[in-house]
């Protein structure tokens, strides 16, 4: 299970959770512009936007879950269990495998309206990247500065989306986790007024009883309704180290902590890591389970002109500073 988000401040910020049981020994990635994407059913693509990311890289291929180019596109794929369908291949389409999807778009959109285009001519394959790894059902976000958009690929085809709230978690489908929302509409940053009698002298004992009803669970509908209202109601600086701190708490409130998401067998849900990407400057923030200090990595230090990926191990050990 994962939560996406978007910010916006004098930059555009885009990022996630990664929830899951175990790592595949997942790092930050840095795909330089002439590396070579090879593709099951399409021509390779030997020249493109240089991209950062989170990637799990096996037999010399970048398996993205988040990224951003060079251009300041963003998209991330979210499981998306019971409810994601990939089709055989199609003549006159383009043929592409779900973990080819990410690499696709962001290797050759700038935004997200380009990003539209391709995407009214994809089929997506129920092919496995190889036979050890299954095939993951997903859904995607992608972002831009102006506008944020959900995929989705169902047995009635590719769906498009509209993403005004620029959130994404799991199932149900997109629109019903936007139809959702109408059950919140009453909550509020506020303190609250007394609107259930005027014959009852009702008062606030509290700060922050305008949200009493905001979901706590870590079901996806209800990290859905709580990042949406997080989101919309978050204030800060726009300086970088504001804005990172602030998106950084946005997403810990859909946290997981080892122990209340059990999966048996002593497996236990928890927030991998968490990432923060501010797209206009190609930083790549993120933070792991067992290590709260954000770590920052610019693409634009790298060499881009390069044809082989840049990977970067995640530091996952606990950073404390010692004051005294």
């Amino acid at each position: 299970m994962c939560t996406a988000v978007t910010y916006k401040t004098k930059d555009f910020y885009f990022g996630r959770t990664l929830d899951y049981e175990k790592s595949y020994g997942e790092k930050v990635t840095i795909t330089p512009r002439n590396y070579t994407f090879h593709f099951r059913e399409k021509e390779e693509i030997k020249t493109h936007y240089a991209i950062i990311g989170m990637a799990y890289v096996t037999e010399n291929y970048p398996l993205y879950y988040d990224a951003i180019n060079e251009k300041g596109l963003g998209m991330a794929g979210l499981n998306f269990v019971g409810n994601a369908y990939y089709k055989e291949k199609i003549e006159g389409k383009d043929n592409i495998t779900q973990f080819e999807f990410i690499p696709w778009i962001l290797s050759q959109c700038a935004t997200v309206e380009e990003a539209k285009k391709l995407i009214k001519k994809i089929n997506l394959l129920n092919t496995q990247f190889n036979e050890k790894l299954p095939l993951a059902q997903l859904h995607w976000i992608i972002s831009d500065n102006n506008e944020t958009i959900t995929i989705e690929s169902v047995k009635e085809g590719i769906k498009i989306y509209e993403n005004p709230v620029g959130v994404l978690t799991n199932n149900p489908p997109f629109d019903k986790q936007m139809f959702e929302l109408n059950n919140y509409m009453q909550l509020s940053a506020k303190t609250p007024e007394n609107n259930f009698s005027k014959k009852l002298n009702l008062e606030t004992y509290s700060l922050g009883m305008g949200a009493i009803g905001l979901p706590g669970d870590l079901s996806s509908q209800s990290r859905f309704i709580r990042a949406v209202f997080v989101k919309m109601n978050s204030i800060s600086l726009e300086g970088e180290k504001e804005s990172v701190s602030q998106f950084f708490h946005i997403l810990n409130s859909v946290d997981q902590q080892r122990g209340c998401c059990d999966l048996g067998d002593g497996k236990y849900e928890i927030t991998m890591y968490t990432s923060c990407c501010n797209t206009n400057k190609g930083i790549y923030y993120y933070t792991t389970y067992d290590n709260h200090q954000i770590t920052a990595i610019n693409m634009h230090k790298e060499n881009l002109e390069n044809d082989e990926l840049i990977v970067f191990p995640l530091i996952r050990e606990e950073q404390i500073k010692n004051q005294n």
